[in-house]
């Protein structure tokens, strides 16, 4: 699934297509929106919250979507082929200068802006806020901390607690903190765990590449992620991995038996 900073990318590229422009195109092949045109609307802006997409029109009312595990938006200029099977297309928006399509888009509403709530008001603090300050760094604690018995693995990719982490984002911030993801919330840092997962999707906000390490060579960009069985770049130990989580919520956790402490499978 997309990280937060995946989705704050494509929402400042599609702001920058769309924004302040009528559309020429609005088609959603949504089966509860497939008779909406929003073709005359004025695109007032694309925002991301967390890892929804919010297209806000000037008739007041908003478009929401989420790419879940395999969704996309390209930007294409009129003339230009599609990248894409026809039939995998959900929404088309268009003006005189840029077309966007939405690939396997399952997650789509329109809704008035006023009732924006409705779709994102149960997530956490947006790691990715613009406006973020020590208020939405206090709340992100707080949130983190109601179960101080969870698994620090698991309150990481919890939205409702703090917005925009992904699998990526929990495996890299629990190896800086030194702590396995099975660690307990009660035995983290958890003020260190929301300032690290802040900082790591803001390096990579503006970029497709995500790099954890500072380095964007190949197989430098991370340090434990996706390393099962090769060197931890920081001790030349064995990376570890097992599952976490149950369900739908199962996940991959790498960690590095010598330089992170705490529970392990």
């Amino acid at each position: 699934m997309p990280e937060g900073d995946t989705v704050y990318l494509a929402g400042r590229r599609l702001h920058a297509a769309l924004a302040r422009q009528r559309l020429t195109r609005g088609e959603l092949r949504h089966p509860r929106l497939s008779s909406v045109d929003l073709a005359g609307r004025v695109v007032l802006g694309v925002h991301s919250v967390g890892k929804h997409l919010l297209f806000r029109f000037d008739d007041g009312t908003t478009l929401h979507t989420h790419f879940r595990l395999d969704g996309a938006w390209h930007l294409y200029r009129p003339e230009e082929r599609w990248r894409g099977p026809t039939h995998q297309v959900r929404a088309v928006l268009a003006n005189e200068h840029r077309v966007a399509v939405g690939f396997r888009l399952h997650d789509m509403a329109l809704v008035p802006t006023s009732d924006e709530c409705r779709l994102v008001g149960h997530l956490g603090p947006d790691l990715l806020d613009p406006a973020w300050g020590r208020q939405q760094e206090d709340e992100a604690v707080e949130r983190l901390l109601r179960d101080p018995d969870r698994e620090i693995g698991l309150a990481l990719l919890d939205q409702t607690a703090v917005a925009g982490l992904g699998n990526l984002y929990k495996t890299e911030v629990c190896f800086l903190l030194g702590v396995t993801p099975w660690t307990p919330v009660s035995d983290v840092d958890v003020r260190s765990a929301v300032r690290w997962s802040r900082k790591l999707l803001l390096r990579n906000a503006a970029r497709p590449e995500q790099s954890t390490t500072g380095e964007l060579g190949r197989d430098a960009q991370h340090w434990v992620f996706e390393r099962t069985g090769r060197p931890c770049r920081r001790c030349g130990a064995p990376v570890r991995s097992a599952e976490q989580g149950s369900g739908l919520r199962e996940r991959v956790a790498y960690f590095c038996p010598t330089c992170q402490h705490g529970p392990r499978p």
